[in-house]
């Protein structure tokens, strides 16, 4: 199956939304092994100047790759997940993310650009709080090989 290139300017809606817990704070920060002791402990979040505990930036990926999901899991886009290569994934934080926040995130497909036999799509998350506080913006790009590549 081939990539469906009317995917370009399609949006997906908001996903349900996620709750920031602490311990998903506390565990993200020690996978990517960040030490600032905000992501730990909340009496150092707050003499920070946060109401809770801070999140490390990259942990908006886990909000934007629920977003990601709808566009994968679309039938009509083409998009066979075991061809696919993650190429690069940027973000842009409008305000930090912290424990209490309860985030939602609309996906949009920016490009679609044919390469070979296969696509590269770029999709940008806009993720905010359920109040509709802009928190963060994340850039994605992946390659979909095409057959026999």
């Amino acid at each position: 199956m081939t990539i469906n290139p009317d995917l370009q300017g399609r949006s997906y809606p908001s996903t349900e939304p996620y709750m920031v817990g602490r311990e998903k704070i506390r565990e993200f920060a020690r996978a990517v092994k960040a030490t600032h002791k905000a992501h730990y402990d909340v009496d150092a979040a707050t003499d920070a100047g946060y109401r809770d505990l801070l999140a490390p930036p990259t942990f908006a990926i886990i909000v934007a790759q629920r977003a990601d999901a709808q566009l994968v899991g679309d039938s009509e886009a083409g998009i066979d997940f075991s061809r696919v290569v993650h190429t690069s994934q940027r973000f842009t934080h409008h305000r930090p993310i912290i424990a209490g926040d309860e985030l939602v995130a609309e996906l949009h497909v920016d490009q679609v650009r044919a390469m070979g036999g296969g696509a590269m799509i770029t999709t940008r998350a806009e993720i905010s709080t359920v109040e509709g506080e802009k928190t963060a913006t994340t850039t994605s790009s992946i390659l979909v090989r095409g057959e026999g590549q």
